[in-house]
């Protein structure tokens, strides 16, 4: 069993991570050429930029929950800090805007057509914002599916939109069930639910639309199964992605790859055991930031102690790595920066 030896630290943006060298090194890590230490695996590699987001606390946070970039490039950060629920973030990390005291509970964040898509864990509520947070529309219990009976019993976790403006809301801390919109509003299905078939879902965390396939399909969290579950559009159950070992958080595709935080590795009684892991097209984990090396049919866990309690990543253009975390100390996203 490999140990903790050589412990090596470095402090960056008023945080400090203790590093393995050793350890990395076991697990095919490495260290770039000006001594940084390279996280990930294959062609998904990446060095932490300890230049972005110097200007730490300059607004308050809770839990950092998810992210989205606006339709120019700037990185919108969800937490349930009510003083300012929104923090937008240039590209340089710099802090240029904060926003929002709607959300207590705010926990998923989504957009499409310069609409922000809010779930609200604490009000049982969607929330349809304008991109300064300005509360358009709300969607509450879906009573009328008869599923439900009472607002306790929905808790929403997140969201997902089709390009004709479908919405898919996944209550992946109440009843499971995925509640399916047309644009109009009106209610075109409902499935998931809880149970132990294969259609069935445990903490259906996230949810997005996976366009990489010539039909549209939809990639659902099922994180206490430690997989993803493709469903079709119209909600009938495809295939199981499992990720053994790994709790994981929602989907999040870019290009031909899947990116996910996972909270926390699974049968562990450290809580603070997450990592990030990367998929290929072929649902093949082929990165793991923070984790084990991908092998096939392999449990997955935390090899380093580079995140707490990661809970969602985003991807720019430029391929920089985003990774914002609930329950860790109140901290800002962290950015990795890709490498050849």
């Amino acid at each position: 069993m490999l140990g903790y030896s050589s412990m090596k630290s470095f402090s960056m943006n008023r945080r400090e991570f203790i590093i393995d060298i050793t350890l990395m090194a076991s697990f095919g890590s490495m260290v770039s050429r000006d001594g940084q230490p390279i996280f990930g695996h294959g062609d998904k590699k990446y060095v932490l930029d300890k230049h972005w987001q110097n200007n730490l606390h300059h607004l308050p946070v809770k839990d950092c929950h998810e992210m989205i970039f606006d339709p120019i490039g700037n990185l919108i950060l969800l937490t349930n800090e009510t003083k300012n629920n929104f923090i937008v973030f240039d590209k340089d990390g710099k802090i240029i805007n904060g926003f929002g005291s709607s959300f207590p509970g705010g926990h998923g964040l989504s957009t499409h057509d310069k609409v922000l898509y809010v779930t609200d864990t604490d009000l049982h509520q969607v929330s349809l914002t304008k991109l300064d947070g300005t509360i358009i529309k709300t969607i509450n219990v879906p009573l009328e599916t008869s599923l439900y009976t009472d607002i306790n019993q929905f808790v929403p976790t997140e969201t997902a939109i089709t390009k004709e403006g479908d919405l898919y809301i996944a209550d992946g801390y109440g009843a499971q069930f995925i509640t399916h919109y047309s644009p109009n509003g009106d209610i075109k299905n409902i499935f998931g639910g809880r149970g132990d078939e294969s259609k069935h879902l445990d903490n259906a965390h996230g949810i997005c639309v996976d366009y990489r396939r010539e039909t549209p399909t939809l990639i659902i969290t099922d994180r206490n199964r430690c997989c993803f579950k493709r469903f079709s559009l119209a909600g009938e159950y495809l295939e199981t992605i499992s990720i053994p070992g790994a709790n994981v958080c929602r989907p999040v595709i870019k290009g031909d790859y899947l990116y996910a935080a996972v909270l926390t590795t699974d049968s562990t009684s450290n809580a603070n055991s997450g990592f990030v892991i990367i998929l290929d097209k072929n649902n093949q984990l082929v990165s793991s930031i923070g984790g084990v090396k991908p092998s096939p049919n392999h449990r997955n866990y935390q090899t380093i102690k580079l995140f707490k309690h990661p809970h969602d990543v985003a991807i720019d253009d430029d391929e920089n790595l985003y990774v914002c975390q609930w329950n860790s100390g109140q901290v800002y996203p962290m950015r990795f920066n890709p490498i050849s």
